[in-house]
């Protein structure tokens, strides 16, 4: 069994009786009113400052307070110089770095690689108050503003480039971020206990340096560096042998003539007889996890993964097979003369923790300075309650897995029913409707292995694919008594489901769909198949058709019973790997024969360390063993196939019918040309007249289906169909 892991309350409070702050200071005048002349950690990030625990600064300052932390916050700092840095003085114990609840380069760039025109995490919107890959450059200029001052950083952009990764922006290999930043921790994952530990242990005087003992952080060290001499070294190739691969002389190792491989005379020497020990297989699997424990895994350097796609795939299929908290080992990869360490991921928090970081007093609202200045996350959020952390999904595309993990981590009933009235009481604007409960998936909460034993051995890539466990409890009942109990609570109106669900865990609970389309439902119910094509869904490990079809069935009948008009708003991702011009035109296809039109759509982003990234970079699947004759991933990467993926998704848009007649006769299907029924797209534009009659009449005005159901304006992503529309 892994260790008990100490109980984030614990721990004595650094500064006895710190008093919690009204915000966590922003600059020196409201440090004076809390009567502070420094702070011990100052967090620098690339969002906007809202004290909420949605968001990743206020959670990791309230949880560093409630220790007896001073916080400061440094928010979306002008990166230009060093000055901003300096803002706040310098911090007695750390700089904690972070870029934000994004990745800085998602978060500014499309899928086309175009800088976005806003930033939903910024007052006002604004795209340009964060620089491309902010982690590195915080990290950079906080060591300018004050230098020896140790730097930590974290988050989801820090989490993901943790070791050697591809970067879809400059298209090329990219070292460790810890490398580029020179940081001297990262800590990835869910980090509340690392990041305790780490505080408590330098607020005691412990170098930074010395610090290397902590799951769930990564760090530089020198070449073969471990933390003790009974520790092993396995290659990469011993945990998942790939086929041949072509060997890449190491300029850095210094060989030397092995003195026990020969005797004095040029001969080998006699073999050791070692006796043997009859063990019980519990004796015989301890002894195996003990091993485990004290061994590190090295995976191909960086100067092997960014010239060979074969040995990228390799490391990013170990990398991946050595996520389960219960059995992962020590990963590392030398960067140049160093090596880049990575401590196995951190332990799940029990319920109890997760209560205590929830529960904490946040101030649920922007800072003071933004005025009245909108940030569109917030507005997004501030009516939805986080019930649990995690996915055992495992979708390829998905950066969830890599950052929080395949164990559920959930919150219990009466933490989540605190945080309601609390939106009911405190927060303004609240007309009585919270618009979700949900996390990553809006039903994965409690559920979890039903054998601890199994669920600390296993290395499945996910759960529930290509089937669903059969050790995977899928109960419910849970849920549904969170969600009766939220309705009852006075001043509460409506309880609505916005998070992804997962269908095909749905399915196994019809109870579950009938009180989520009886009671949880405003008109629209969006899921996400991803595709119709048994290929790319392959690729992404996501469910086939059939699955969606008996949610389907599940949610028009019990809507029907319940006396209300609702429907589904499926999702899909264009231009995923495995993904060919017919599977695009198959599911164009799909989406006319269902009436669909869809209002938005997405166009695969390859994010770091994703494995659907590594498809896209190396053209190999990582679902399976590597090597040069193992599976070819069929990618679109050129820019023309990428926007015909996109087109065929709408293909109802006139914009697009040129795209898509193009793509039709040079796929040899002109027969979907015309102007009939059975037609994708029509002959020709025609006149601006001809177009605008095509879109009323396949396509009802917003306001239509808005006033439908009840909506000021339909949501982003909505799918819209004419027969629907009554």
């Amino acid at each position: 069994m892994t260790p008990t892991p100490k109980n984030l309350r614990t721990y004595p409070p650094y500064r006895p009786g710190l008093k919690p702050a009204p915000m966590l200071p922003m600059s020196r005048a409201e440090m004076n009113t809390l009567g502070w002349d420094s702070c011990d950690i100052i967090i620098v990030t690339g969002d906007a400052y809202i004290d909420h625990p949605s968001f990743g600064m206020a959670l990791i300052g309230r949880l560093l307070e409630s220790q007896g932390f001073r916080v400061g916050i440094i928010s979306q700092p002008d990166w230009q110089s060093a000055d901003a840095f300096r803002e706040l003085g310098k911090p007695n114990l750390y700089f904690g770095i972070t870029a934000g609840n994004m990745d800085s380069m998602i978060n500014r760039y499309t899928a086309d690689r175009k800088i976005r025109s806003d930033d939903a995490y910024t007052a006002g919107g604004n795209p340009n108050k964060r620089p491309d890959r902010a982690v590195t450059v915080y990290a950079q200029r906080a060591r300018e503003a004050f230098p020896g001052t140790p730097i930590v950083i974290g988050s989801i952009e820090a989490s993901l480039r943790r070791i050697a990764h591809y970067d879809y922006w400059s298209d090329t290999v990219r070292r460790s971020v810890l490398t580029d930043s020179k940081a001297d921790i990262l800590l990835f994952g869910n980090a509340e206990r690392a990041l305790l530990d780490l505080s408590h242990r330098l607020a005691a005087g412990e170098s930074v340096k010395s610090i290397r003992d902590l799951r769930g952080t990564a760090f530089m060290v020198t070449r073969n560096w471990k933390p003790a001499d009974d520790w092993s070294e396995v290659d990469s190739t011993r945990v998942d042998t790939p086929g041949k691969v072509e060997p890449h002389p190491d300029p850095y190792e210094m060989k030397e003539k092995d003195p026990t491989a020969c005797g004095t005379d040029g001969q080998p020497l006699e073999p050791k007889v070692m006796p043997i020990k009859l063990m019980t297989r519990e004796e015989r699997l301890a002894q195996q996890k003990e091993i485990r424990s004290r061994s590190v895994v090295r995976l191909p350097a960086f100067e092997v993964v960014k010239d060979d796609p074969i040995s990228y795939a390799h490391a990013s299929r170990v990398f991946h097979l050595e996520s389960n908290p219960g059995n992962a080992r020590a990963m590392v990869q030398a960067h140049g003369d160093r090596d880049v360490w990575l401590n196995p991921p951190p332990l799940p928090l029990a319920m109890e923790e997760m209560d205590y970081v929830f529960d904490l007093p946040y101030a649920r609202t922007p800072h003071p300075v933004y005025g009245k200045e909108k940030i569109p996350a917030w507005d997004m959020i501030r009516f939805s309650v986080n019930i649990m952390r995690g996915c055992f999904g495992g979708c390829t595309f998905c950066s969830i897995t890599e950052h929080e993990g395949r164990i559920i981590q959930s919150r219990s009933e009466p933490s989540i029913l605190r945080e309601i009235e609390l939106i009911r009481d405190k927060t303004k604007g609240f007309t009585g409707t919270i618009s979700d409960l949900g996390g990553p998936t809006a039903n994965m909460y409690r559920m979890a292995c039903k054998d601890k034993a199994v669920e600390e051995s296993c290395r499945r890539l996910s759960c529930v694919y290509p089937t669903i466990c059969s050790n995977l409890n899928t109960d419910h009942s849970k849920l549904i008594q969170l969600y009766r109990r939220a309705r009852d609570i006075p001043g509460v109106k409506k309880i609505l489901i916005g998070s992804g669900l997962r269908y095909d865990l749905a399915v196994r609970s019809p109870e579950y769909v009938k009180e989520l389309a009886t009671h949880h439902v405003g008109g629209l119910l969006k899921i996400a198949p991803e595709h119709s094509e048994d290929g790319p869904l392959s690729k992404m490990m996501k469910p086939g058709m059939g699955s969606y079809y008996r949610f389907k069935e599940l949610f028009d009948k019990y809507s029907k019973e319940a006396g209300k008009e609702q429907y589904l708003i499926p999702y899909f991702i264009a231009a995923h790997p495995g993904t060919t011009d017919e599977d695009m035109l198959n599911l164009a296809v799909w989406l006319k024969q269902n009436d669909f039109r869809l209002d938005q759509v997405q166009t695969f982003l390859p994010t770091p360390m994703a494995m659907a990234t590594t498809m896209y970079h190396t053209r190999k699947n990582p679902l399976r063993k590597i090597s040069q004759d193992s599976e070819t991933v069929e990618t679109p990467r050129l820019a023309k196939i990428r926007k015909l993926h996109k087109a065929l998704l709408r293909y109802h848009d006139p914009n697009n019918w040129e795209v898509i007649r193009e793509g039709l006769k040079r796929m040899g299907r002109s027969d979907l040309i015309g102007n009939g029924p059975q037609h994708l797209v029509p002959r020709t534009d025609g006149t601006s007249a001809q177009i605008n009659k095509h879109r009323r009449d396949e396509t009802p005005p917003l306001k239509v289906m808005a006033k439908k159901f009840g909506h000021k304006k339909l949501r982003v992503g909505a799918a819209i169909s004419r027969k629907r529309a009554g």
